[in-house]
């Protein structure tokens, strides 16, 4: 696996790309945006000024790209994946998907997006707490890689892993995708309530909160419950919640700050996955009826507009209830 392809050419798939030409990778890229791909010919990230070790290639021209490598790694929005995928060959690649939510509509994972879309491929995740500049700093960081295929699952380790990006493996991607999907709503909730002004005691138990409400909706959904306390769930929600470089965070604080959902976007000008996925687990929850009081106070936010501080007034106002379920 000397060659692989990005799909992505934002900060994180840029960052992936960064790290990857340090061990050596020939890499080329596939973005959209021309002023992203000209940037990147030139062998300069288009967002920090770094150079990359080994000059990548970079190009719009979807099957160009696919047919470089058959190692595919996706670092997309989660909302345009089935899009980008849906007319390409795929058969035969192996996918590792670096994207962090679930698809409004469906409430399916990228892998089973990939999987739907090819059958043939071969499909693993890669999820932890990682901030893309911090990752394309050289910044140590340790990550989740998924799948079903131990053999090849340890030879990707080999691909990504570093001094400075440790992986570890796991074969449970049902509960690596879901932790790094669902943290992103909990990390909007911690973000309003800063914006809010409600402090860091209120910070910490709605992560402690928002922790048990991603196990049991990931539990649920066929994730195993010890994953989510690893570096995809627990690791990555500390991370997202309580950084200002977070952009779900970030999202929730200038909503929290009286802001508008569409102000707030145009503010931090980048995708904010949280947004989106908030849709999914509110019908995923529903469905399944699966209590989740803070991913629907989230929800009343973001998509029904109702003011932050009488969805905070609600939730406070709740029953109090058991700590554990099993008490």
């Amino acid at each position: 696996m000397g060659k692989l392809t990005i799909l992505g050419g934002g900060r994180w798939g840029t960052a992936l790309g960064l790290h990857l030409s340090k061990k050596g990778f020939e890499i080329i890229f596939f973005d959209r945006n021309s002023a992203v791909v000209e940037s990147l010919r030139k062998g300069k990230d288009a967002y920090w000024g770094m150079e990359f070790a080994k000059n990548p290639r970079a190009t719009n021209v979807l099957d160009e790209a696919i047919e470089f490598s058959d190692l595919i790694v996706i670092a997309l929005p989660v909302q345009v994946i089935r899009g980008v995928l849906e007319k390409p060959n795929l058969r035969g690649k192996v996918v590792v998907s670096a994207s962090k939510g679930l698809e409004v509509g469906t409430s399916k994972r990228v892998s089973q997006i990939v999987q739907e879309l090819c059958r043939d491929c071969k499909t693993f995740v890669l999820s932890g707490p990682s901030f893309a500049e911090e990752v394309a700093k050289g910044l140590p960081c340790a990550v989740v890689l998924a799948g079903k295929d131990l053999d090849t699952l340890k030879e990707l380790r080999g691909v990504f892993h570093s001094e400075t990006f440790r992986v570890y493996l796991s074969e449970d991607t049902v509960g690596v995708e879901l932790g790094g999907a669902l943290k992103n709503v909990i990390a909007i909730a911690c973000g309003i309530s800063d914006g809010l002004g409600f402090g860091d005691n209120a910070r910490a138990s709605l992560i402690t909160r928002g922790l048990a409400e991603i196990v049991r909706i990931g539990s649920s959904l066929g994730g195993k419950k010890e994953t989510f306390y690893g570096l995809s769930g627990l690791g990555d929600l500390v991370l997202t919640s309580t950084s200002s470089k977070s952009r779900n965070r970030t999202f929730g604080f200038l909503l929290g700050q009286g802001l508008s959902v569409e102000e707030a976007e145009a503010r931090i000008g980048q995708v904010v996955e949280g947004k989106e996925t908030v849709k999914a687990v509110k019908k995923l929850t529903e469905e399944l009826k699966i209590y989740a009081p803070i991913s629907w106070a989230v929800y009343q936010v973001v998509v029904e507009n109702i003011p932050p501080e009488q969805v905070a007034r609600d939730l406070l106002l709740r029953p109090p209830q058991r700590e554990f379920e099993y008490l």
